[in-house]
């Protein structure tokens, strides 16, 4: 399937959900502390974006008969990606917990991931999520026009594994518009020089997942929560970026507050 290319319009409208969608991660971040639920942190996203005119793109997503449950994706410690908010998951000091929110608005999705630590964590964590976010940092700054997919996966991969990091295969980044997942597919490992060629007015989610063990992972008997097989830790960052004939611009960044 093509790349679908986004029109002046659709870049106004890209810009609005994704900065949306930084705001509120940023609110719900702020929220992390030990002794919190994830599900006490999923209701303050569902308000948080209920507030602002928005809807969760992940709300009710379908797959087969399943049905995505919650309005963020809640991971802890092992869990890669797409957690649900749980009041038997309580927060406590030394967790990392990825908090995903990713918001529909006025037609278009915004799209955000941060991994954030509850207190003191280990040292060895605290260098996965450092390398996680530096991972994160060199895919983009290969998402430039003329470039290919191929670029920003290998600048990732070779960023992870030179730390002794492990990257996740079975879930990769993607395309993300007026649906949540569009073309091309972004994998966090790859060749250079490969893939679908970078075009001006692409809006792409990148996003490295990264575990201190192994690649492997597995899905939970709730049909959607992806931990790593070994029990490892993981971490998951991720930015909506468009791509200009001036560089990438990250469309997630959050806003300066109100003075």
């Amino acid at each position: 399937m093509a790349v679908p290319i986004k029109n002046a319009e659709g870049i106004r409208r890209m810009r609005d959900a994704c900065a949306l969608a930084a705001d509120i991660l940023a609110e719900l971040k702020a929220q992390v502390r030990p002794g919190v639920t994830t599900y006490d942190l999923d209701q303050i996203g569902r308000d948080l974006i209920a507030s602002r005119g928005a809807r969760s793109a992940p709300h009710g997503y379908t797959i087969g008969s399943r049905r995505y449950p919650a309005y963020t994706c809640l991971s802890v410690n092992e869990e890669v990606v797409h957690g649900i908010g749980s009041l038997k998951r309580i927060l406590r000091d030394g967790d990392i917990i990825s908090v995903d929110v990713t918001v529909e608005y006025h037609g278009y999705i915004g799209d955000n991931a941060v991994t954030v630590p509850v207190g003191p964590i280990a040292a060895s964590t605290a260098r996965l999520l450092e390398v996680t976010e530096r991972a994160l940092r060199l895919g983009i700054a290969q998402a430039v026009v003329g470039n290919r997919i191929g670029d920003i996966s290998q600048a990732v991969q070779a960023c992870v594994e030179s730390h002794g990091f492990s990257v996740v295969r079975d879930m990769v980044g993607h395309g993300v518009g007026q649906s949540m997942h569009e073309e091309p597919q972004i994998p966090n490992f790859g060749r250079k020089g490969t893939g679908e060629r970078i075009k001006p007015g692409m809006t792409l989610a990148i996003e490295p997942m990264v575990n201190l063990g192994g690649h492997r992972v597995r899905t939970l008997s709730d049909g959607w929560t992806v931990v790593t097989a070994d029990s490892s830790p993981s971490a998951h960052f991720e930015h909506t970026v468009l791509t200009t004939e001036a560089g990438p611009e990250i469309l997630t960044l959050p806003r300066p507050a109100a003075p």
